[in-house]
């Protein structure tokens, strides 16, 4: 995309964090913003600051789990604007790891993957249609640098998939042909509160009933929250995803270091050995 001044943008989980930075990003280039969050409180918060900076912005309450919902947001965003040319698939939750010596919590697999990857699924069979019809659009679908590294979670597992699938719909010549791009975003440690993501966890997936976490998997939950306090601030990740827009720009990383990690990973996988000790660590 040449510009995105008088475009709009739809961001899912705009709330708060990265998506709320995307917002307001976007307000600043000259864009009209749709923002989307299942927490009514933080996304009216958030619309009525950049509608005050004198941006044309609207809030749509949105669950990105449910399809029909993705869809009203859709219709909501081009009823508005009339075109929708970027979207955001940024809404998603951490989870938590096995406690009580459970490998699978299976009701916390499903919500962790319906959030994280069924609502990128739900975004584009919602959006893919109306940019390809007309052009001159982007897609920005928000994985993790845990999308490369191992791990056996459920947030892992999203993420794996969010990088595949995005990569996939990179390559897919119907977009190329249309003059859509994508962008797949994988940040390193950000100062965002998704740690805190349970606050929005249904009741199905709660935990079970005295189930406490190990010691060690207290240590993992501080060592995460202290990693994520002193990580990059969401403004500047706001920063790299417009860039990556305007340069039509697969791969968007916040921390090169980690992506350097990597190489023993893909050393190992070239050599068809068995693969090194990983982690996401500084």
């Amino acid at each position: 995309m040449e510009s995105l001044s008088g475009k709009t943008a739809v961001v899912t989980g705009a709330g708060s964090g990265m998506g709320r930075a995307f917002a307001e990003r976007f307000a600043r280039a000259g864009m009209n913003v749709v923002l989307a969050d299942v927490e009514a409180p933080k996304l009216d918060e958030a619309v009525d600051a950049i509608v005050a900076s004198g941006a044309a912005a609207i809030g749509v309450v949105t669950d990105v789990t449910d399809g029909t919902a993705v869809d009203r947001l859709r219709d909501a965003a081009i009823d508005r604007f009339g075109r929708v040319h970027v979207l955001c698939n940024n809404a998603g939750v951490a989870g938590s790891g096995p406690s009580a010596g459970d490998f699978v919590n299976e009701a916390e697999w499903r919500w962790v993957l319906e959030v994280n990857l069924w609502g990128v699924i739900h975004g584009h069979r919602a959006f893919l249609p109306h940019l390809l019809e007309h052009g001159d659009g982007h897609i920005v679908n928000t994985a993790s640098m845990a999308g490369h590294f191992p791990g056996h979670s459920a947030y892992s597992a999203s993420k794996w998939a969010v990088v595949a699938i995005t990569e996939g719909l990179f390559h897919d010549p119907r977009l190329r042909a249309a003059g859509v791009g994508v962008s797949c975003l994988c940040p390193g440690w950000v100062n965002t509160a998704i740690a805190d993501s349970a606050r929005n966890r249904p009741e199905w997936a709660a935990p079970p009933l005295g189930a406490e976490p190990s010691p060690m998997e207290e240590m993992m939950v501080a060592f995460v929250r202290d990693q994520l306090r002193s990580g990059m601030d969401p403004a500047a990740v706001a920063d790299l995803v417009h860039d990556a827009i305007l340069a039509d720009r697969l791969w968007v990383f916040t921390d090169m270091q980690m992506v350097q990690a990597l190489e023993p990973r893909f050393a190992a996988v070239l050599a068809a050995e068995n693969p090194p000790a990983m982690g996401l660590g500084a």
